[in-house]
């Protein structure tokens, strides 16, 4: 199986991976990953608006919360794939991520 390659400003040739899913579980909606895509495929949503997650069910917020981020700290939030084909696989969203929420794989190049 061929996977979707790409090349670096250097030549170098490297095979992207993009990510799949977010732990929504896990997660505990601090947004790096929101600010670091450069593709806006993440969107910020209410922790009661996923099903199957409750709100009371998370407290790990406060070890993480220690900028001012622009995120409102009154409501349980997580992240949510807003538009998981516009991501590039540049894995900066699972580099960041205090809680390794990602995961992603390589795609199968189109024959």
């Amino acid at each position: 199986m061929s996977f979707i390659t790409s090349v670096t400003r250097g030549g170098e040739e490297y095979t992207p991976a993009f990510v799949m899913e977010i732990d929504q579980g896990n997660c505990i909606g601090c947004g790096r990953c929101f600010k670091v895509c450069p593709r806006e495929v993440f969107d910020l949503v209410e922790r009661e608006d996923v099903p199957g997650l409750e709100a009371d069910e998370y407290d790990d917020y406060d070890d993480y919360d220690d900028d001012d981020d622009g995120f409102s700290d009154d409501t349980a939030m997580v992240m949510s794939l807003k538009n998981a084909m516009d991501c590039i696989g540049c894995g900066s969203c699972a580099r960041i991520c205090p809680k390794k929420c990602f995961s992603h794989e390589p795609q199968s190049a189109a024959a």
